[in-house]
């Protein structure tokens, strides 16, 4: 049995961990720097999470557009959204205006990619890759 990575789904799920992150976990562990643990507002784990899901995405979109579908939208509105994602790291006082437009943005190129790639049978068991 050959085991088949979607991707997309992938993109979508890395998006998701980064937005719980940035958003709810201050609320849930704002205690862990009693206990000497600092992940909220951690610049490294912030870029780490950033990098996993621009490389994560950019695999899923760019594989989608060259052996699927050719349409360029899918690329375009996830770059939109790393735009957003990028400018919450250097203006922190509007931290959540940028972050909800970016993961829905990111979120919705991974979703539309998915759509034009099974609508091109690119998701089918029988299609080799």
């Amino acid at each position: 049995m050959e085991a088949k990575f979607n991707w997309d789904v992938i993109g979508i799920v890395t998006s998701l961990a980064c937005a719980i992150h940035c958003a709810l976990l201050p609320l849930v562990l704002t205690s862990l720097p009693l206990f000497g643990i600092n992940i909220i507002h951690n610049l490294v784990f912030e870029w780490i999470m950033i990098g996993i899901a621009f490389v994560v995405g950019s695999y899923a979109l760019f594989h989608g557009y060259i052996k699927h579908h050719r349409s360029f939208l899918p690329i375009a509105i996830f770059a939109v959204g790393f735009v957003f994602l990028f400018l919450k790291q250097f203006f922190h006082s509007a931290e959540n205006w940028f972050l909800i437009p970016a993961v829905i943005l990111i979120i919705s190129a991974h979703y539309y990619n998915y759509r034009l790639c099974h609508k091109s049978k690119c998701s089918s068991p029988h299609h080799k890759h």
